[in-house]
């Protein structure tokens, strides 16, 4: 697999997708409403991307910047094959990818230096701290942590932080929580929870990871992500996140479809089995009326983008 994620125009994103994956991908863009795709590389880096537009009939875009407004590329390219050979070079960080196709340097102007932050030592710590939990839990990308800055500390007399300083302060730790994660090694415990996860899913219970921010908001959204097959359900909430991140356990909400005990309990024991195949610990006592916890737990997820 490449350690990329592809956005295309409709919103979707495709991570870690392989080299045939992404070369459907760019072969299908040139209708409506599906003429262009990001491609970022996993972790996402400030300024650091691939891009491709493309209509029907037409030659292809393609575009890549290298970390600055006067490293941002263009080439136009006539067929799909040529575009997906140069996208699985860059995404593999191939020695002279980008050597057989004629580069123009497009003209960016200049870029836009976001001012000081205007604020307080203790508001300071005070977003840097919920900015640090939020990475900490691994779910966010750069955009929402840009939102999270700029409106944290909003009041109804005072809006402390502009757009483009928040975009600053979250790259800045972006990149700080991006090298501190290089450090890492192996598998940590929230890829084994996604590798659990996904053997559940495959089995046919529905299984979200960071679902909802709440609850009640779960137990109100979890039917409408289950195909016609799923017989049951297991999720996690922002908050469970955040205590996971914390270092508190995580706290799994799980149930069957049916509403009955009995598909609850079973669910409840596929869960656990599936957790301890993937090398996880739960704690549970069988009972269909209490949550699974899965402790102890070193919370590393790595951020994607």
């Amino acid at each position: 697999m490449l350690e990329i994620m592809v956005k295309t125009e409709d919103g979707n994103r495709h991570i870690r997708v392989s080299a045939e994956e992404l070369a459907g991908l760019v072969g299908r863009i040139g209708g409506d409403r599906d003429r262009f795709l990001v491609v970022q590389r996993i972790p996402d880096l400030p300024d650091v991307f691939a891009q491709v537009w493309h209509k029907a009939g037409g030659d292809y875009t393609l575009e890549h910047r290298d970390g600055a407004a006067d490293r941002h590329f263009q080439v136009m390219v006539e067929d799909s094959g040529a575009v997906t050979a140069a996208l699985t070079g860059w995404a593999r960080r191939e020695s002279g990818w980008d050597a057989d196709l004629g580069w123009s340097l497009l003209d960016m102007g200049p870029a836009r230096e976001a001012p000081p932050l205007d604020l307080d030592d203790d508001e300071r710590a005070e977003l840097e701290k919920r900015i640090r939990e939020v990475l900490a839990g691994g779910y966010a990308n750069r955009a929402d942590l840009a939102e999270l800055a700029e409106e944290y500390l909003v009041t109804a007399e005072r809006r402390p932080i502009s757009r483009e300083q928040a975009n600053a302060l979250a790259d800045r730790m972006w990149l700080e929580r991006v090298a501190e994660q290089a450090e890492w090694e192996g598998e940590t415990d929230p890829e084994r929870l996604t590798r659990a996860f996904t053997a559940l899913q495959e089995a046919g219970i529905t299984a979200r990871e960071n679902f909802t921010c709440c609850r009640s908001c779960g137990e109100s959204e979890i039917g409408g992500e289950g195909g016609p097959d799923a017989r049951g359900f297991v999720y996690f909430h922002s908050q469970c996140t955040d205590a996971a991140a914390a270092g508190h356990g995580l706290t799994l909400l799980y149930g069957g479809f049916d509403g009955s005990t009995e598909t609850t309990a079973a669910v409840g024991h596929e869960v656990v089995v599936a957790l301890e195949a993937a090398g996880l610990q739960a704690d549970w006592d069988s009972d269909p009326g209490r949550a699974i916890t899965v402790t102890p737990l070193e919370w590393r997820r790595r951020l994607v983008g």
